[in-house]
């Protein structure tokens, strides 16, 4: 006799779609894990981004690729019918329907250098349905910036906070706020920063709590970490006996 796990399984298996010889869209991860999968267009040629784009159209209300490029929107623009840019995050999206998320997220952002991957975090986290708050350029550097907006860091659910350089910035943010802190090292900096290294050493080694860290540039990871974060907290309330 099968079991449900074993059931989940097979269907599992069978929610993916072959593109050509090089990709299986997976179909069923937005029912595993509550978001869908997205393109991660660095290193696919244009063609191939265009076919899957396609392909995952037909099934999902928004279909989004990362790390896209001028020329290769350039080429997709005139083969995808609804295709939106969003540049300086440098990426492509079909979005027929964002559902909307209860939460707010809130995107801290060092410096004026930092914004590309900022704005990475914030347009996935838009596509996805949430209510995104920006704070760009409030590095430690000038704290006063940072301390203008107490308010609005306050009225965050969660915050991701993206630093390049010495990468300080998330250690103060989770000294004045009471919410879950995503950081997010970024590859800005001069020589002893080690193409980001050094800021991601510095998140990992914070004495501030409640601090998660990603990758170094990855605003994509940040913004669905913050994401399940919401997601599962109010999964979690849904539970309290009334």
């Amino acid at each position: 006799m099968e079991t449900n796990s074993s059931n989940n399984y097979q269907n599992y298996q069978s929610a993916y779609q072959a593109v050509g010889d090089f990709a299986k869209i997976d179909h069923s991860r937005q029912i595993r894990t509550g978001f869908p999968e997205v393109i991660f267009g660095q290193g696919k040629t244009p063609e191939q981004i265009e076919r899957i784009i396609k392909a995952m159209c037909s099934n999902h209300p928004v279909v989004i690729a990362t790390r896209v490029s001028d020329e290769v929107y350039s080429y997709l623009s005139d083969r995808i019918a609804g295709l939106d840019y969003y540049p300086m995050a440098r990426i492509c999206a079909v979005a027929r329907r964002v559902i909307p998320q209860l939460g707010t997220i809130g995107i801290l952002c060092a410096g004026t250098a930092d914004l590309p991957v900022a704005e990475e975090a914030a347009v996935i986290a838009e596509l996805m349905g949430y209510r995104v708050d920006r704070l760009w350029d409030v590095g430690v550097a000038g704290i006063h910036r940072l301390l203008s907006h107490q308010a609005q860091i306050a009225e965050a659910d969660v915050l991701i906070v993206v630093a390049g350089m010495e990468g300080a910035l998330p250690s103060v943010v989770a000294g004045l706020s009471d919410c879950p802190i995503v950081a997010v090292p970024t590859s800005i900096g001069y020589g002893a920063h080690f193409g980001g290294l050094a800021p991601l050493l510095t998140m990992l080694n914070s004495c501030a709590t409640g601090i998660g860290v990603v990758n170094i540039d990855n605003g994509f990871g940040a913004a669905i970490l913050a994401a399940q974060i919401l997601r599962t907290a109010h999964r979690l309330v849904k539970r309290i006996p009334q």
